[in-house]
């Protein structure tokens, strides 16, 4: 039976330079809200030799994530989900980001790891801007809502975003909590899906040089201030970065963040 490997927001970015760097052997699906993106991510992976195929979904609808994981696993065994689909503060406002970044990780990982087999890989992509919060805006137990009571946890998640006046600024710390939650539940399903022989992992880049990023480069220019180079990151360093972590071979990391940001995050201290 054939490998397959999945990832969300797979049709440009981060996302289809990482797709770029998988083993040849492996389907590729391709995944997103945009059909003729997706579609033209296809044909540069048939070019570069790969079996690829393109599916929409929203991953912010369970449905459509079901869905997405009964088509993947038509194809062959789903031996690694990258899930890299999300917004930035730029793109949506708070519950919209909630809904995507935080509850779409939710979907994703429950609804696959349903459908994957022994030495399995799940990676979450996160963001460096989790680091940026303080940890009191971590709460474990408005998190773990998310699994039982969805409207509570929105509802509670977004609380201090709303007390904001700023849009951007809002958005900016609705988007901070999503990716603090999606490096918690990584960890958390990394707990839970060992048991299945699953690994799951999160990883957390900088700002990077792809569409999303640079419509954030104006705000997010201070994350560049403290980062080793003084730059953003190139979609293809951050794509062999995933790739590496979502190779099965890779067996005994899980439960952890990789942060990948160009020193941004420790340059702190050293400013």
């Amino acid at each position: 039976m054939k490998s397959v490997c999945v990832i969300t927001g797979g049709g440009s970015g981060m996302g289809l330079a990482a797709a770029k760097f998988m083993p040849k052997d492996k389907i590729i699906v391709v995944t997103g809200r945009t059909l003729s993106k997706l579609e033209k991510a296809v044909q540069e992976l048939e070019a570069l030799g790969y079996e690829a195929y393109a599916k929409t979904c929203d991953t912010s609808k369970r449905d459509e994530v079901k869905a997405l994981a009964e088509y993947a696993a038509s194809l062959g065994e789903i031996k690694n989900v990258i899930h890299s689909a999300g917004l930035s503060p730029a793109m949506a406002k708070p519950e919209q980001l909630m809904r995507v970044n935080a509850l779409g990780t939710v979907y994703v990982n429950q609804e696959f790891s349903k459908l994957m087999p022994e030495g399995s890989v799940i990676v979450d992509i996160s963001s460096n801007s989790a680091y940026m919060l303080p940890d009191f805006l971590a709460n474990k137990k408005t998190f773990a809502l998310a699994e039982t009571n969805e409207e509570l946890f929105l509802k509670k998640s977004l609380k201090m975003s709303k007390m904001l006046k700023d849009e951007y600024k809002s958005s900016g710390l609705a988007y901070g909590i999503s990716k603090k939650f999606v490096i918690w539940y990584a960890a958390k399903c990394a707990c839970e899906y060992g048991k299945k022989k699953i690994r799951v992992v999160s990883l957390s880049p900088g700002l990077i040089a792809t569409d999303m990023g640079n419509l954030e480069a104006k705000e997010g220019a201070v994350l560049l201030e403290t980062t080793a180079e003084k730059r953003m990151g190139k979609p293809e360093e951050l794509g062999y970065a995933i790739a590496t972590v979502a190779d099965e071979r890779n067996g005994y990391l899980a439960g952890v963040d990789i942060l990948c940001d160009g020193g941004s995050v420790i340059g702190k201290q050293f400013k």
